[in-house]
């Protein structure tokens, strides 16, 4: 070989190198306090807890900041490996059936991690949500992550139980619900089972029987998608017998897992759902046979509470999950294009690579505003301290906020996977293929955009909740603009609400896609005013 043929090929060897070395350096300047570098975070929780509450609390979310960053980074990768998801165990060694999901050592690591943060605990007293959901965003920063819905379900469930249980069923669940310490066997998670085969959206058809048992219930029927099917404690709407026809006949029960000796309560798992994102939490279809259970107030007003108090706690977790998504995505593209080169210049620098990223950090920092607003709202609910305006926006921004920020998650992550080119689309290069596939899945959940679309068309025309949303948006209006935009929702609104009613149901979504923006200005101009 001639001295320059090996000089060439010292040349040729020596670029990607430098690249991969450059590579090397992107996924090690990723791994920083997920907490303590979002000053958004911070300024908006500043905001609504105080700086002195907040103060109290940074040690441990900058604790858990860092954890996310590093030790739950790996655990999630780790656990989201084709090999190292969930697996059923129906039976035993001598044949006895137990339906055990068996998880990687990852998975209950993760829980352990995410557990301890109290993120459960502090909802035996009112007002924490602000605080928890704090934590469950940085914990989004992975997607679900495999614990994210079984915190929204476990909340869920202390809600309802903490509202329409008897003083017997809180002294039976609360405890274990409340419990820190996810590797103990006094821990109880939860989960919550609505949906059946014929019925989906349409819960009125739900067919699962309830039968009185003494002071208990037994469970029969099938429940199609069951989501955190390991879970100690199931929510399950069931139909007493005798009851009405429609959602008016649907009680709320609880049904333990597991009975007191632990043997299987009447639980069959009939497969595991082999789902395109969200795949690290165990989801099924299930038979219950004769299933212990226990009301959770008066079977009558069942579905109500349930709607009222667990799904609207699911659609803010599903909004915070969006959230962190959208924050993970925003880090991995910026980072990415800060030391990625082409064409002899960081790709940062290119002007459409610059609004792409501009438009991913507006996205996201509208959304966290705009879902910690929500928040701040149900703290003030849970602390007794809402008017009928606070509750009334409450109602309809839960619905239109789930809707919003899932359809912007979805996107964000899409752009955020443009940045990174061809390397966006490989699974094991960054954690983009990932989030976006848990997107899509929490597009779907707690309603779908057209189900929740059509209640809020509901509750304007029935309940008149733009009047309230209204005056409570022009009350905190920082900027003739925001007025000026406001005007202009106000108008759209009254024109939808004179339409015919299939006018009204197409025009609905184009109606709420102008609310939520205005709903987010508002909140970033309370609580980010250098934004």
């Amino acid at each position: 070989m001639s001295t320059n043929e090996s000089a060439s090929a010292q040349s040729a060897a020596a670029q990607p190198a430098a690249a991969r070395a450059t590579l090397a350096s992107w996924i090690q300047s990723k791994r920083q306090n997920y907490y303590d570098t979002d000053t958004d975070l911070q300024a908006v929780l500043s905001y609504y807890l105080g700086a002195d509450s907040l103060a109290k609390e940074r040690p441990q979310l900058s604790a858990f900041g860092a954890e996310s960053a590093t030790i739950l980074d790996d655990l999630i990768r780790e656990n989201n490996r084709d090999e190292h998801l969930p697996v059923l165990r129906r039976y035993d060694s001598i044949g006895r059936r137990m339906d055990e999901i068996i998880f990687h050592p990852s998975y209950v690591e993760i829980g352990r991690l995410a557990y301890r943060t109290g993120a459960m605990s502090r909802y035996a007293q009112p007002g924490q949500e602000r605080i928890q959901l704090a934590y469950c965003y940085l914990l989004a920063h992975h997607g679900e992550g495999g614990h994210l819905c079984p915190f929204a379900c476990t909340a869920g469930l202390i809600k309802i139980v903490q509202a329409r249980g008897d003083e017997a069923l809180k002294a039976r669940l609360l405890p274990g619900l409340l419990h820190t310490d996810r590797t103990d066997p006094q821990h109880y998670h939860g989960a919550q089972f609505l949906t059946e085969l014929q019925g989906g959206s349409d819960v009125g058809q739900n067919a699962v029987i309830a039968r009185r048992d003494g002071d208990a219930w037994r469970i029969s029927g099938e429940k199609w998608f069951c989501s955190v099917i390991d879970a100690d404690l199931y929510l399950m709407t069931a139909r007493p017998e005798g009851a009405p026809s429609g959602t008016a006949g649907l009680g709320a029960f609880v049904v333990p897992r597991l009975l007191a000796d632990g043997t299987p309560n009447g639980v069959h798992i009939r497969r595991l759902k082999y789902k395109l994102g969200t795949r690290s939490m165990a989801s099924a279809e299930a038979d219950f046979h004769d299933a212990l259970a226990w009301a959770v107030g008066d079977p009558a007003s069942g579905f109500k509470a349930v709607v009222e108090v667990v799904l609207n706690t699911s659609r803010v977790y599903n909004a915070i999950a969006a959230c962190g998504m959208m924050r993970r995505a925003e880090l991995e593209a910026t980072s990415y294009a800060a030391h990625r080169e082409a064409f002899g210049h960081k790709i940062a620098s290119f002007p459409l690579v610059k609004r792409t990223l501009s438009r991913i950090t507006t996205e996201r920092r509208n959304a966290v505003a705009g879902t910690f607003g929500l928040i701040a709202l149900a703290d003030q609910i849970s602390l007794g301290q809402a008017d009928d305006t606070v509750r009334a926006v409450f109602r309809l921004v839960v619905n239109m906020n789930k809707y919003f920020t899932a359809i912007r998650c979805t996107d964000v992550i899409r752009q955020a996977i443009e940045v990174l080119g061809g390397n966006g689309a490989i699974e094991d290069f960054s954690v983009l293929p990932r989030l976006l596939r848990d997107s899509i899945v929490i597009e779907a959940w707690e309603g779908t955009h057209n189900v929740l679309c059509a209640q809020i068309l509901r509750d304007l025309q029935k309940l008149q909740l733009h009047r309230a949303f209204f005056s409570f948006v022009k009350a905190r209006a920082k900027s003739q603009s925001v007025l000026d935009q406001l005007a202009r929702c106000e108008q759209q609104t009254e024109t939808l609400l004179l339409s015919s009613a299939e006018e009204a149901a197409l025009a609905i979504r184009d109606v709420v896609d102008q609310l939520m923006p205005l709903w987010q200005r508002v909140c970033v101009e309370e609580s980010l005013p250098s934004a």
